[in-house]
């Protein structure tokens, strides 16, 4: 192991330990420089927020890939975020990607989510000059890129062998992913008996589906039921699908107690996790009932770094 990733590593670890102990820590060390992207704005598709940036890891042979999904609520955010927070697992022999796509309501539900697709089928069609083993992508996000990551994780793979795009041909399929914070679902017939009202005030319920007011999404609910239904992932388990890490930052005080709190609520987790519990799906939940503070919790290194890393039988 290099000697800047091991230190990185046991830094990361010294604060969760001391945050989870109640005390506060101040760390005075000098960080890591960002590393400069191997590939900076690579476009994958006709749109103009189709587009990707990618560190290319050092390593023997192939190397695994870490996709980042940026969250905002499917209606806003970015792919800029500062690649040091991965820079653990990077420096570990394992390449990352992060990717802009379309956002609600200008382009609403299925554009924001299939766009994260096509980001990974692209990335499968570079896997030889940019040297990824296709059989380990795994993905990560926070809120509604939690929400992406799991609807790929656990919905049957998208490709087309007869499609006249050579993307569109390649697998959707990944073989984890670690969430924060998700959505398992964003019914809202479903979601409110589950948490209470308040997460139906939050704009991702009604502006995925291009209605202004959550009002309107209600009066139209008959016309939003299937895309309600399609992208939430929590219709999609079952056992086959890959290895699951949800890690939630919240109270599980119900009611939730806001808008934002509604929306990220544990119990969207739990619910997810119970459902792959009753059907045989490999699915940790880990309960830290605080605001993420942490740019990655060692868990998340832990769990992503296992399934990516482990030898090949």
């Amino acid at each position: 192991m290099h000697d800047r990733q091991q230190t990185w590593i046991w830094i990361v670890s010294l604060v969760v330990f001391l945050r989870a102990a109640g005390g506060s820590v101040v760390l005075i060390a000098e960080m890591p420089e960002e590393p400069t992207p191997t590939h900076r704005d690579v476009p994958y598709g006709p749109h103009a927020r189709n587009v990707l940036d990618f560190w290319q890891a050092e390593g023997v042979g192939p190397r695994p890939l870490l996709v980042y999904i940026h969250g905002g609520g499917w209606t806003g955010g970015d792919k800029k975020q500062d690649p040091r927070a991965w820079l653990p697992v990077h420096e570990m022999g394992i390449s990352y990607a992060a990717f802009n796509y379309r956002l609600a309501p200008q382009d609403p539900l299925p554009a924001p989510v299939l766009d994260a697709a096509r980001a990974i089928q692209y990335l499968r069609t570079r896997a030889k000059e940019w040297n990824i083993d296709t059989s380990r992508i795994a993905l990560t996000g926070g809120s509604a890129g939690g929400c992406s990551s799991l609807w790929l994780l656990l919905h049957d793979d998208l490709a087309d062998p007869q499609s006249s795009d050579p993307v569109l041909r390649e697998s959707t399929r990944v073989c984890a992913a670690t969430v924060f914070d998700a959505q398992t679902s964003i019914d809202p017939k479903v979601i409110e008996p589950w948490v209470g009202p308040n997460i139906l005030q939050h704009r991702m319920v009604h502006l995925s589906v291009a209605e202004p007011t959550m009002q309107s999404a209600l009066d139209n609910y008959e016309t939003h039921r299937a895309a309600y239904a399609e992208f939430s992932p929590y219709n999609h388990v079952d056992k086959d699908d890959p290895p699951l890490q949800m890690i939630c930052h919240r109270s599980t005080e119900l009611p939730s107690i806001d808008k934002s709190h509604g929306i990220h609520h544990p119990v969207l987790s739990l619910k997810l996790k119970e459902k792959s519990d009753r059907v045989g799906h490999e699915c940790h939940l880990v309960l830290v009932g605080t605001k993420r503070a942490d740019p990655i919790p060692a868990a998340a290194v832990e769990f992503l770094t296992e399934r990516l890393l482990r030898p090949k039988e």
